[in-house]
């Protein structure tokens, strides 16, 4: 698996408090993967420190095949997008087309201005006055408009009403199969992880608790309820990703590849959004799971 973004204990420090910390991973190269963690478990870090926005403390981080912000043309290959979707309050939207192409030598003016005039932008309007949508969406126009080897979003939407954010992740989605490239998606909405992304990592305080294709973790992850019982035992060929227990029962999330037999249990498929939370509940010492990786999907969610 070739990877577009590869960290070997990665770690940033400020003053006292580290940010990340030890953080090794692969982002395979051609997917649109989304990265969800809890708050403080690095992501943003991470994603700056990919971006070429900071400078790692400790370790190594090689991105598109080279150092971030290692000159023009390792900056040429990432577009960025950051939580804040930041732009330039006293500058109008035409200008901001203007400094994209001459910042950027691969800009795509055409592709920009036709955004621009589909999202109905007036171009003598100033950032300033548009609305969060509307700001969203101009950043990620000059995010695409440079294409880039990878696109990073780190919480694009955060901020964004309901029907904004399902605008922004249309328009997303749209992009994706009109450009080749990869596509880093962090967010804490797994449900627009879901709609956009094909491949998932969960990531909690710096360490990577389970990745893979999406179809993969929701074909082989299941929940299980059955009687009370302390130990756990799981069904043979089993894995725990989690364990709760009320008063009479036993409720497990486990990853399997083999069907569930046991009589014990009763087995039911889970949403992503609850096979993410289980493993940001497992045990900060579980060993990570990484699930094999699945040829690329022809369509996107």
């Amino acid at each position: 698996m070739r990877a577009v973004i590869r960290a070997h204990a990665l770690g940033k420090k400020y003053r006292r408090r580290w940010a990340l910390s030890d953080c090794t991973l692969d982002i395979p190269a051609g997917r649109v993967v989304g990265l969800v963690g809890p708050n403080g478990a690095g992501k943003s870090t991470l994603l700056n420190l990919a971006s070429g926005m900071l400078t790692p403390t400790t370790g190594t981080i090689e991105v598109c095949g080279g150092r971030p912000g290692g000159g023009p043309a390792q900056l040429a290959k990432v577009g960025f997008v950051a939580q804040d979707t930041p732009t330039y309050a006293s500058l109008s939207v035409a200008d901001h087309l203007t400094l994209g192409a001459r910042l950027n030598s691969a800009w795509d003016d055409q592709l920009a201005r036709d955004r621009i005039r589909r999202l109905n932008l007036d171009p003598a309007r100033r950032a300033g006055q548009l609305s969060g949508g509307q700001r969203a969406q101009l950043a990620l126009t000059l995010g695409l408009a440079k294409r880039p080897e990878l696109l990073i979003l780190d919480e694009p939407v955060a901020a964004l009403d309901p029907l904004a954010r399902r605008d922004f992740t249309h328009d997303l989605q749209e992009a994706i199969g009109q450009q080749e490239m990869s596509v880093v998606l962090s967010s804490h909405l797994v449900s627009d992880v879901e709609r956009v992304c094909d491949h998932l990592i969960v990531l909690v305080d710096s360490t990577v608790q389970v990745t893979g294709a999406i179809d993969d973790l929701l074909a082989t992850h299941r929940r299980l309820v059955g009687p009370r019982s302390e130990p756990v035992s799981a069904p043979v060929g089993a894995h725990i990703v989690s364990a709760e227990h009320t008063a009479g029962q036993t409720i497990l999330v486990v990853r399997t590849d083999v069907p569930v037999h046991d009589p014990r249990w009763s087995a039911a498929p889970l949403p992503l959004e609850d096979i993410v939370l289980a493993y940001m509940r497992r045990v900060t010492d579980a060993s990570p799971v990484s699930l094999p990786a699945s040829k690329p999907q022809e369509t996107l969610r």
